[in-house]
C-alpha cells in the first residue's frame, strides 16, 4: 500500500508538471509525454496493488484501446481536433460511469457515502457522454450549429433536474432498488443532451473545456467509489484545470458561463444586417491587387479564424509568411482565445504547419502591435475582430475583448461569403475605409496570393 501511494504521488507530480508544460506550444509535447508517463506509473501501481485483477483481460483492453488510439492519431486530421477532443471527453465520462455502475451492480450492501459517490460519478459521467456527443455533432455539422431552443426549455430542464434529485434521494434510501438506478442513468443522459443543444456551435471552446472538467469530476468521484488515491488526484486535476480553462474562455468573450449555457447566442431570429441596420459598402479586391499591398508592407499581422481551419489553409499561410519574411517583412500571428472551435485550436493548427512559436501572440500581446501594422490579414475570423464589441451596447458581443485589426493601415479580410458569425450580426469592420475583402476559400486564396507575390 505504501509503495502504491508513493507511486501515485510521483504520478501526480508528473501530471502537474505536464499540465504546466502544456500551457505553451513550445513545451506541449514534453508536457504530454510527462503526463503520459505519470498515467503509466499510476496504472502499473494499481495493477500491482490488486492481486484480484485478471491481467489477461487488462492486456486485451490495452491492445484494443491502443489500436483505436493509433487509428485516430493517424486518420484524424488536425482540423478535426475539436471533434476528437469532444469524443475523448465523452469516453472519459463514460468510463467513469461504467466503473461506478459495475461497483453498484456487484455490491449489495453499501454505505451511504459509497452510494452517493456512485450517484455523482454516474450522473456526471453520463451527462458528459451525451453532452460531448452533441458537441461532436455540432462541430462535425450533422447537428445544426445554431442554438436549438423551444418554448419552456428551461422549465423542462428544471423539472428534469428536480426529478433527478428525487431519484438520487430514493436510490440512497433504497440502494437495492435497481429501477432507481436505471432512472438515474436515463435522466442523466437526457440532461446532458438538453443542456448542450441550446449552445451555439461557435461557443464550443467553452463547452469543450467545461465537458473536460466534467470528465475529471466524474473520474474523481469514481476514485472515491474505488478508494483509489491516484484516480482521485488525477480526476481532481483534470476537473480543476478544465474549470480554470473554462473561466479563461468566458473571459475571452466577456460573458459568464451561465450566459454561454443559457444565452442561446447565435439564434437566426436575432440576426440582423448589422447592428445599426445600415447597408455595409464593401470593397472587393483580387489577389493580384492584394499582392501589391503586401509588397509595399513592412509589418504584417495574420489573424487566423475558423475559416482557416475549415479550408485547411495552415500550410498555405505559412508559405505566404515565409515568402514575405524572405523579403525582410515582419510577420506575426494574432491568436484570440476563442478563435476556432476548441481552446488552443489556432495554436494547434499553426504548430502543425511548423510556424515558429515565437510568432504566435495572444490578445494582450498583439493588440498594441496593430497601430503600426501595415497589413492585417484576417482569415475567416469574424466576431473576434468586430469593432461593434467596443461601442454597440445592443450587440450580443458588446464588451467582448477583440483583436484591434481596424487600427492597422490596411485590413485585408478573406471570407468565402458574407455570412455572419455565431453572434448573428454583420461585421461593421467590412465597411471601414481601410478594409478590403478578398473572397474565396482561404487555401485557394493564399496559394493564388503567393503566386501573385512571386510575379511582382
Amino acid at each position: 500500500m505504501l509503495l502504491s501511494n508513493l507511486s501515485y504521488v510521483l504520478a501526480s507530480v508528473l501530471f502537474i508538471l505536464g499540465i504546466k508544460k502544456l500551457s505553451h506550444p513550445k513545451t506541449a509535447r514534453q508536457g504530454n509525454a510527462l503526463a503520459a508517463l505519470g498515467m503509466f506509473i499510476a496504472i502499473i501501481a494499481t495493477l500491482l496493488s490488486n492481486g484480484q485483477i485478471d491481467l489477461k483481460l487488462i492486456l486485451i483492453g490495452v491492445l484494443i484501446g491502443s489500436a483505436i488510439g493509433a487509428l485516430f492519431a493517424i486518420k484524424v486530421e488536425m482540423t478535426q481536433m475539436p471533434q476528437m477532443v469532444a469524443i475523448f471527453n465523452g469516453f472519459g465520462g463514460a468510463a467513469s460511469a461504467l466503473v461506478a455502475s459495475a461497483e453498484f451492480l456487484k455490491n449489495g450492501d453499501m454505505s451511504t457515502f459509497t452510494v452517493s459517490t456512485i450517484i455523482i460519478s454516474v450522473f456526471v459521467g453520463t451527462l458528459t457522454l451525451t453532452g460531448s456527443f452533441i458537441a461532436f455533432g455540432k462541430l462535425q455539422g450533422f447537428i445544426s450549429g445554431q442554438p436549438i431552443v423551444f418554448p419552456g426549455q428551461q422549465l423542462i430542464n428544471a423539472i428534469l433536474a428536480l426529478t433527478l434529485l428525487v431519484v438520487a434521494f430514493l436510490l440512497v434510501q433504497s440502494p437495492g432498488e435497481i429501477n432507481y438506478f436505471y432512472y438515474l442513468v436515463a435522466f442523466s443522459a437526457i440532461i446532458g443532451i438538453t443542456l448542450t443543444i441550446p449552445i451555439g456551435g461557435a461557443d464550443m471552446p467553452v463547452v469543450v473545456s467545461l465537458l473536460n472538467s466534467y470528465s475529471g469530476v466524474a473520474a474523481a468521484a469514481t476514485g472515491f467509489v474505488l478508494m483509489n488515491n491516484g484516480l482521485i488526484i488525477s480526476g481532481a486535476l483534470v476537473g480543476a484545470s478544465g474549470l480554470i480553462l473554462t473561466n479563461i474562455m468566458c473571459k475571452g468573450m466577456n460573458r459568464s458561463l451561465a450566459n454561454v449555457i443559457f444565452g442561446a447566442v447565435g439564434l437566426k431570429t436575432e440576426a440582423t444586417e448589422n447592428t445599426s441596420g445600415k447597408q455595409i459598402a464593401i470593397k472587393s479586391y483580387s489577389t493580384e491587387e492584394a499582392a501589391m499591398i503586401f509588397d509595399a508592407a513592412e509589418k504584417v499581422i495574420i489573424v487566423p479564424g475558423y475559416g482557416l481551419a475549415v479550408a485547411q489553409a495552415q500550410h498555405a499561410v505559412r508559405e505566404v509568411a515565409e515568402f514575405l519574411e524572405s523579403k525582410n517583412r515582419k510577420v506575426l500571428y494574432a491568436i484570440h482565445p476563442v478563435a476556432g472551435r476548441m481552446p488552443g485550436h489556432m495554436n494547434v493548427l499553426l504548430a502543425e504547419a511548423n510556424i515558429p512559436y515565437e510568432q504566435l501572440k495572444d490578445l494582450d500581446e498583439i493588440n498594441s502591435e496593430f497601430e503600426d501594422c501595415d497589413v492585417a490579414l484576417v482569415l475567416g475570423a469574424n466576431d473576434v475582430v468586430n469593432p461593434a464589441a467596443r461601442h454597440d451596447t445592443s450587440s450580443p458581443i458588446y464588451g467582448m475583448p477583440i483583436l484591434d485589426v481596424d487600427k492597422s493601415r490596411t485590413v485585408i479580410i478573406n471570407k468565402r461569403t458574407m455570412n455572419t458569425g455565431f453572434a448573428g450580426i454583420q461585421n461593421e469592420l467590412f465597411g471601414f475605409d481601410n478594409s478590403i475583402m478578398v473572397f474565396g476559400d482561404a487555401k485557394d486564396m493564399l496559394q493564388q496570393l503567393l503566386k501573385d507575390l512571386k510575379d511582382l
